[in-house]
């Protein structure tokens, strides 16, 4: 059952008592693919059978975002996309830890001490491979052992495997590195797409022919970069749209910033500062640097023509 009140704790400062005694499950949770699905369905059971409410501890930066600062991992989700997929799984509060220096030095007896103490939970659900903490000392065998002696029980997790393929993060940012949506896809149970709001671009688009919705990342990584045929869908419980895409940081105008920027087919309503969803069908190309404005239009016809073709419109 989906909850619309899913609320959001932002650090520990945040918790109020009737957070407290929440059953919980902590994780990084990027792309909230079926391995993450099934964490949270043990989860809701956990909270049915003891009568308590669902919480998912969750951290931003990602560790790994965190620890390798100047060259941080793809990231599947931005905050905005985990935040609207969360919403439709029955969790009562995400409590959203900052991580930092202080976080990542926890020993595991304090991380352990930390969930007994400061959220009082009786039962946490984790994945097998779950590591937190100084030198990851904070698993599933060990939180176990300390719940034995804190008073919470641990349900450990084995991995959710898709045609004999374990499924994890890292695979569908490998899937989709290579363009393979069709395997992201299968992977992720659904479509990848991105969401965000629409900012206001420099109108470029638009004095070429083609004008675009622009959506920031929302993440210092992106797992795709190119260009793409694509489906969009503008408003809540629209149809989506046929439409091409550039990611990248449109390097024939000298940008920098990576940028999403979409163009739905035969629709001319603005959308500038409307929540857009962007679906991924087909990988065209690779981004270009043109010598100028005239081949780079010769190539957005090209490139319009191609994802008309693979999207039947």
């Amino acid at each position: 059952m989906a909850s619309a009140h899913m609320e959001l704790i932002r650090g520990l400062l945040n918790l109020r008592p009737r957070h407290q005694g929440s059953v919980v499950t902590i994780g990084t949770f990027d792309g909230i693919h079926p391995g993450h699905q099934a964490l949270i369905r043990r989860l809701l059971e956990h909270g049915v059978r003891l009568g308590r409410p669902a919480m998912m501890l969750t951290f931003e930066p990602m560790p790994r975002e965190y620890l390798a600062a100047a060259d941080p991992p793809a990231r599947l989700t931005s905050w905005r996309e985990r935040w609207r997929a969360l919403q439709r799984t029955g969790l009562s509060y995400v409590l959203q830890l900052r991580f930092d220096e202080r976080l990542r030095s926890l020993s595991g007896e304090e991380f352990a001490m930390l969930l007994a103490r400061e959220l009082q939970t009786p039962a946490i659900v984790v994945g097998h491979d779950f590591r937190f903490g100084r030198k990851g000392e904070a698993n599933g065998p060990m939180l176990k052992a300390a719940g034995e002696r804190l008073g919470f029980t641990v349900d450990v997790l084995p991995p959710v495997c898709i045609d004999g393929e374990r499924v994890s993060s890292s695979l569908i940012r490998g899937a989709l590195e290579r363009g393979d949506f069709a395997t992201t896809e299968r992977l992720l149970g659904r479509a990848y797409s991105m969401i965000g709001r629409v900012v206001r671009g420099e109108q470029l688009g638009r004095k070429l022919g083609f004008p675009t919705a622009n959506l920031r990342l929302g993440r210092k990584r992106s797992p795709l970069r190119g260009i793409f045929a694509v489906r969009v869908r503008c408003f809540d419980g629209q149809p989506l749209l046929p439409g091409v895409a550039s990611l990248g940081t449109r390097p024939t105008v000298g940008g920098t910033v990576p940028l999403l920027e979409a163009h739905v087919f035969d629709f001319d309503r603005d959308l500038y500062g409307s929540e857009i969803e962007v679906e991924f069908v087909a990988k065209l190309r690779e981004e270009e640097r043109f010598a100028n404005l005239d081949e780079l239009v010769a190539q957005m016809h090209i490139d319009a023509a191609q994802a008309r073709a693979i999207l039947n419109c």
